[in-house]
């Protein structure tokens, strides 16, 4: 019988465009972290990423001084632009692990090239989130009353508290993608560690490596172990930001009182973290040269998952609003009116503009295969989560069910200055990830050089 044939387009397209060697590829990236000089643009982003992370740093100081009465917090919108952005950075995080955990369990070999920045965004997004409800709190030093730890008066959390379901969450979410993200990285930080020239790289490297040496013992247990991690870390993209939702879903005001939340969340975690994964890896690809490595091909493939993301979104929001509509229930639908026709009738329809309108651009192969175009509307695909997070907070907490009650929310200096400050951490960190440490898993895509040698040689 003839060997099966597979015509889809993408057959002929190369996951590594030429012809590179393992010594040649390996030479390429591992320069990253390894060149003696930094450039002047690194500098330059690292410094306003300094400045901008030290106007969050001057926010928190001034929360902490005088309490969370300087955001533009008060009843009936007792939670704002804190939930908002934990929301938001929490489904930043989740694309990470959704393409390293997931794709590397479904045995996605497009995800080589990718997934070591992703796992790196995700812990630096998830340690954005973390801040906001410990800030929230009003009495961010007494934290600990939430952690399920035995005292001497026999105290325990109240376990029906979402906010110690985000604290179990969220906590057990960064561990794993932490120890999976490092496990991930150890062969890499052997090949730093033999090719350094610098005595002290050479230590520091030579101890994060943990003494890897390569050996099939070694290599055995790498592969469990990062498979293992993987079973583990992938309930974790549903179940993460299921329990986030679950903040909104178990209480009883109309807007948040729904099923569909937790589906609904997870979907847009994933639509918001590809975003953000295009966002880093267009300006990454362009910048240091990676079109060999970062292709075309994989552009096309992520769109594709953004495309169907946002799809599923579009859908929970046509599923929230026909169920607010045909239950009957009054304050359901005045919800759901107030939200588009309402006084934030603008965030509204600029949500539904970058949420639902915007990707359907990305039907066309064109614009799934232009990279500059995919950055620009990736930026618009964060702007419109955004939005979104702020429309189900914010819109629905500010029309309460006491008309006298009734107010308008309008986010202060110290609201927005602390939103930009997690930004430019974010930015700092990854700015110190990719000059510090490989971005790109190099041992993988050393597999992906050796297989398709083999699969050209194999006889048919």
């Amino acid at each position: 019988m003839p060997p099966e044939t597979n015509n889809t387009e993408h057959e002929a397209e190369p996951l590594l465009l030429g012809r590179p060697s393992y010594g040649r590829l390996t030479g390429q990236l591992i320069r990253l972290p390894l060149a003696r000089r930094t450039g002047l643009k690194w500098l330059g982003l690292v410094t306003l990423g300094l400045a901008v992370s030290f106007l969050g740093l001057l926010s928190i100081a001034w929360v902490l001084v005088l309490g969370v009465g300087v955001w533009g917090i008060n009843v009936p919108v007792a939670w704002g632009f804190a939930i908002t952005n934990f929301v938001w950075w929490i489904g930043i995080g989740h694309a990470g692990t959704l393409i390293s955990a997931i794709l590397l369990l479904c045995a996605q070999r497009w995800r080589r090239s990718i997934n070591r920045f992703a796992e790196a965004m995700t812990l630096f997004a998830v340690a954005n989130a973390g801040m906001f409800p410990l800030l929230h709190l009003g009495r961010p030093e007494i934290f600990y009353y939430i952690l399920p730890y035995p005292d001497t008066l026999g105290m325990w959390p109240q376990w029906r508290s979402p906010l110690t379901w985000d604290v179990m969450a969220v906590t057990t979410y960064f561990t794993v993608s932490l120890v999976f993200w490092y496990v991930g990285l150890i062969p890499d930080l052997a090949t730093a560690r033999d090719w350094a020239q610098r005595r002290g790289a050479k230590v520091i490297y030579g101890i994060l490596a943990l003494g890897w040496r390569g050996s099939a013992r070694h290599w055995h247990h790498h592969q469990m172990g990062y498979l293992l991690l993987a079973g583990l870390a992938t309930p974790l993209v549903v179940s993460v930001h299921s329990i986030v939702s679950l903040d909104f879903a178990t209480s009883q005001l109309p807007g948040w009182h729904t099923t569909v939340f937790p589906p609904y969340f997870v979907a847009g975690a994933i639509f918001s973290g590809f975003a953000m994964v295009f966002t880093i890896a267009v300006p990454i690809r362009q910048f240091y040269k990676l079109q060999n490595v970062i292709t075309v091909r994989h552009l096309d493939l992520m769109a594709k998952v953004t495309l169907v993301s946002a799809l599923i979104v579009a859908y929970g929001y046509i599923t929230e609003i026909f169920t607010a509509l045909y239950s009957g229930e009054i304050y359901e639908q005045f919800s759901v009116l107030n939200r588009a026709l309402g006084p934030y009738a603008a965030l509204f329809w600029l949500m539904i503009a970058c949420n639902v309108a915007l990707p359907q651009f990305l039907w066309s192969r064109t614009v799934r295969r232009s990279a500059w175009t995919l950055f620009a509307l990736s930026l618009l695909f964060n702007v419109g989560m955004w939005v979104e997070r702020y429309v189900i907070v914010i819109v629905t907490l500010h029309r309460d069910f006491v008309p006298s009650s009734w107010g308008y929310f309008t986010g202060t200096f110290w609201d927005w200055s602390l939103l930009l400050g997690t930004l430019g951490f974010f930015a700092v960190a990854f700015l110190l990830f990719i000059r510090l440490l490989p971005p790109i898993p190099i041992y993988e895509l050393r597999e992906l050089i050796w297989e398709r040698e083999h699969e050209e040689h194999r006889e048919p």
